[in-house]
């Protein structure tokens, strides 16, 4: 078979430049990256809360010193930085606090070096998505928090 402008070869049907929807095309990805990322902060604080005594005891497990003083901060951060992403208000601020605040928890809680085993394997698991969702805090970072969100409304007062 002879080459001609009109031949489909395996090359041309491989090598377009695929069609990838931006947010001009879908305009609420935004929104539904931002409910998904900030919910596991949202629950994950708000269970500090409600299980005040075990997530101490967790803590102190890991050696942790100042649990009083830890927690209630631990908590805080994540449920205030969690609705920030969500709402969409100071979103790359929140992003970058809610990053810097798994570099440490992330090094304590998800040490799958110091593990043997299943919990081994378990630990890794869990150091690699959470090293997955800082990867998303860092996209928020970088990006900002799109449409719709409060950073970006057009609305201005004059």
């Amino acid at each position: 078979m002879a080459y001609s402008p009109t031949t489909t070869s395996v090359f041309t049907r491989f090598a377009r430049t695929p069609v990838v929807p931006t947010t001009y095309a879908i305009p609420w990805a935004p929104l539904a990256g931002r409910i998904l990322l900030s919910t596991i902060f949202i629950l994950s604080g708000l269970t500090k809360f409600t299980d005040w005594n075990g997530t101490a005891n967790y803590m102190a497990a890991h050696s942790l010193p100042l649990i009083p003083f830890l927690l209630p901060i631990a908590a805080l951060v994540e449920i205030a930085g969690g609705l920030a992403i969500l709402v969409g208000v100071r979103t790359r601020a929140a992003a970058l606090l809610l990053f810097l605040y798994l570099i440490p928890t992330t090094l304590v809680f998800h040490n799958f070096w110091g593990q043997v085993g299943a919990e081994h394997m378990n630990q890794m698991t869990h150091f690699l998505k959470t090293l997955s969702i800082m990867g998303g805090l860092a996209l928020i970072v970088g990006f900002g928090p799109g449409f719709p969100s409060v950073d970006n409304s057009q609305t201005c007062c004059k």
